[in-house]
Parts: C-alpha cells; structure tokens; sequence
C-alpha cells in the first residue's frame, strides 16, 4: 500500500511538470489542462458576465480571447486564489488605442469571492465573472499545484 502511495505523489509531481498547456473553449465552459497535445484535465468554468467576443475594454465583462501566459499567482487576491493572465498583449493593446479604448487588464483565472457561502456547484452554473475565468476553490487547487508559471493559455470561442 505505501508503494501505491509513493507512486501516485511521483505521478502527480510528473503531471505537473508536463502541462505545456492551458485551454479555453468560451463557448462549452471548458477549461483543459495540456500535455503534448493529450487533454489531462477538464474543468467547468464560470467567464465574464458577456462571454461572447473578445474583451476590448475595461469593465466590458467580456473574457478576453487569443494567446497569453499564466504569468504570477496570487494567493492575496479578493477571490480564493488567482492565476493572472498576461492580457493585455500587444493586440488587445493595439485595437484599444485604434479605437480610443482602456482595454483593461488584472484579468484571471480564479477561486470564488472571499467570503462566498453558496455551494461552488451554484456558483459555476452561471457566468459571473466581470472578465476573469472562475473555478471551484479545490479545483483553483490544483490547478496552481500542476500548472507551472510560464504556461501559455490559449483562449476562444
């Protein structure tokens, strides 16, 4: 039995190590953990109150779409814990000074709101967020405990 044991912390430790990916699919509510183009993780998400489109501006309550990095965890945040997203990129930068826009920013992915007391399964059945990507407090978790800092996210519709 302690030979299981070991084994499955050194799994665990392998996993981690390997996720080269993150992925958004805007549309199902999806959230999936990558590892050489094999999905190991799959997890609901809660997105931006209008998750439709790509985000343009601040306090457009839209989740942003196209490739960022995971780039800083915080575990000070309003929320659970938060996994910052590196948006904005130089596109979203550019489209907002065409059109005389703020495009935002301190967009994440995250645990529920401190102090939240509603069952997580309630929370994630609707879009919340005000742009940010939501998970259960557990899966908020794991999520830091296997992605490394650094990993690439790709978001879309």
């Amino acid at each position: 039995m302690t030979t299981f044991f070991i084994f499955m912390a050194c799994l665990s430790f392998s996993i981690a190590a390997q996720i080269d990916l993150v992925k958004v699919d805007k549309s199902k509510r999806r959230l999936y953990l990558i590892e050489q183009g094999q999905t190991i993780k799959t997890y609901r998400i809660a997105l931006g109150k209008f998750p439709k489109g790509a985000k343009h501006q601040e306090g457009d309550q839209r989740t942003p779409e196209g490739e960022y990095v995971l780039d800083a965890v915080n575990l000070n945040s309003n929320f659970y814990k938060a996994f910052h997203i590196s948006y904005p990129a130089t596109k979203d930068i550019d489209y907002a000074k065409q059109h005389t826009l703020n495009p935002g920013g301190d967009i994440q992915i995250h645990g529920l709101k401190n102090g939240y007391n509603r069952p997580p399964e309630f929370i994630q059945s609707f879009d919340w967020t005000n742009g940010c990507i939501a998970l259960t407090n557990e899966e908020m978790d794991e999520l830091i405990r296997l992605v490394p800092i650094g990993t690439p996210i790709h978001i879309e519709w």
